[in-house]
């Protein structure tokens, strides 16, 4: 970098702080409406953003190598691999199980891999694309997680892995499951989209498994707009998932980067001539799945910020708890299990069955009131049109193996938790952009529903 480059530069973010602090500073949001998530951004972010944009460098370059580095120590990790979204972390942490790299441990078409019907679309999609047989275990209510006393009796000698997210950065028994994976010989793929921060026994969620996988969308604990991550401890899972990540090539050089391996023309794989250009065998089915370095950016100056975003999500959490702990005579409210402590990317809500309102009736008056509420992710997602109309084969607990298109009603009440989940649940938000006056008025505003609610119905 030129004495004048280097001038300019520094002015160039000297202006973009400034310009932060004269239009966004504070950060406006409406206040009318009380968001159920956000992104909270300040000027490291826009400064960052804009140096990387001074690169002209498009693609991942030194900022994204400083985040993954950066990730990777906050975490306890050897390895941390960005990505476009948590969605395509999860689609690479399942594809690299079905590398021939891993031998006999390679997942192969119909093999099972233990799940849960409530969750996130794209945690059991990947499982599908890959021609593996999901098996769909229930959950329970109030930590809205895995019921791990149920996967014993669910496997098979086709059981080859466990993919569950830790749901609304609630953590599930990751002792018990870890020790069961260990025990059957079954990868662990920790779904940590939701959950960064977490913690069981002391440790961060996303280091207990073979595999995790982050996600960087603005609902998320930090930001880069969209993004994500995959981690692992182990070196050759890192070099699988790279390959499938950089369009399945063999290689490992960085972009704009050649012959890291000094042996650049020194292989003969598969029935290529030998000598071949490394830069170009490809040894997996891949894609091009990675993130530009304005995003990587972006993600750097939010890592900052995580330890402070986190202290805020629990805070919110525990404000929200103790404001409706009272009203638990008709509402589940969330709890986590022992030994854990999460980082809450929500607080779920589960309307109990003899209350004398239903979850539409309590979220449409939220909604009235300008309060952001959502649902539970996909509810029991085995309902859900997508999983209707394409056809594929699937096992629920320890049923039979089955087509999705011949499930009953007989098949749902194998999973009676993921139904009431999808009938009667909801969350709300807690992320840190959310001032003590909101939580207040999320509090006061449920009060005052069921309050109206019981007098009216009383009257009548």
């Amino acid at each position: 970098m030129s004495f004048l480059d280097s001038i300019l530069r520094t002015s160039i973010k000297a202006l973009s702080s400034l310009y932060f602090y004269l239009v966004y500073k504070p950060q406006s949001r409406n206040k009318n409406y009380t968001p159920v998530s956000g992104k909270v951004l300040g000027n490291q972010e826009l400064s960052n953003m804009i140096d990387a944009s001074l690169d002209m460098w498009l693609t991942t370059g030194r900022f994204n190598d400083a985040f993954e580095k950066k990730l990777a120590k906050y975490l306890g990790l050897r390895y941390a691999l960005t990505t476009n979204s948590g969605s395509s972390a999860n689609l690479l942490a399942i594809s690299a199980l079905t590398s021939p790299k891993l031998g006999d441990r390679a997942l192969q078409p119909g093999d099972e891999v233990i799940t849960v019907a409530a969750g996130f679309p794209t945690t059991v999609n990947p499982i599908i694309q890959n021609n593996l047989v999901p098996v769909f275990i229930d959950v329970e209510l109030g930590t809205n997680n895995i019921d791990h006393s149920q996967i014993e009796a669910a496997l098979s000698p086709k059981t080859k892995a466990v993919f569950v997210a830790h749901t609304l950065g609630n953590v599930y028994e990751l002792e018990k499951i870890q020790a069961l994976c260990k025990k059957h010989n079954l990868w662990l793929v920790e779904d940590n989209c939701d959950a960064l921060g977490s913690k069981y026994l002391g440790q961060y969620t996303g280091t207990f498994g073979d595999i995790s996988t982050l996600s960087f969308y603005p609902a998320h604990h930090i930001t880069m707009g969209e993004g994500g991550a995959v981690l692992t401890n182990d070196p050759l899972l890192n070099k699988i998932i790279m390959s499938y990540r950089d369009w399945g090539r063999d290689c490992w050089c960085p972009p704009g980067k050649d012959n890291t391996c000094n042996n650049r023309f020194g292989f003969q794989m598969g029935a290529l001539p030998e000598g071949y250009d490394h830069k170009y065998i490809y040894s997996h089915i891949g894609y091009n799945l990675k993130i530009t370095d304005w995003q990587a950016a972006c993600g750097l100056a939010q890592l900052d910020k995580l330890d402070e975003f986190v202290q805020a999500r629990i805070d919110n959490f525990d404000y929200l708890h103790n404001g409706l702990k009272d009203l638990e005579e008709y509402l589940i409210l969330p709890y986590a299990v022992e030994n854990a402590n999460p980082s809450w990317f929500g607080f779920p809500i589960t309307v109990k069955d003899n209350a004398p309102f239903n979850k539409l009736e309590l979220t449409k008056y939220l909604e009235e009131k300008r309060i952001g509420t959502r649902q539970v992710f996909a509810g029991n997602i085995l309902r859900q049109p997508a999983y209707r109309t394409t056809n594929f084969k699937l096992r629920i607990r320890d049923s039979k193996l089955l087509e999705s298109k011949d499930l009953e009603d007989e098949h749902y009440t194998l999973l009676p938790n993921s139904d009431i989940i999808m009938r009667q649940s909801f969350w709300i938000g807690t992320w840190p952009g959310l001032t003590k006056q909101d939580l207040d008025y999320m509090i006061e505003t449920i009060h005052n529903f069921i309050h109206t609610y019981l007098k009216t119905s009383t009257f009548n």
